[in-house]
């Protein structure tokens, strides 16, 4: 039930201060932008899996969030 109610709030915090570092008519930067896409698909797939949601989240938004840098999702 704990695991649960943190991995919400988690979500909240995460979609929140996504949102706040939005201002009006300026784009959002796509490192943050990749961060959060891999930090849903890592929360996904981990519990898909029966991994730790928290745990592939946090992998999830470092290689989203890094994924530019690689040149992996350059295009994007």
């Amino acid at each position: 039930m704990q695991t649960r109610t943190f991995f919400r709030l988690s979500a909240l915090a995460l979609v929140a201060s996504t949102l706040a570092a939005c201002q009006p008519g300026q784009p959002v930067n796509p490192n943050m932008r990749n961060a959060a896409v891999g930090a849903a698909a890592g929360a996904v797939a981990a519990k898909a899996f029966d991994g730790s949601a928290t745990k592939g989240a946090l992998a999830g938004a470092a290689l989203g969030a890094l994924c530019n840098d690689a040149g992996v999702c350059s295009g994007y």
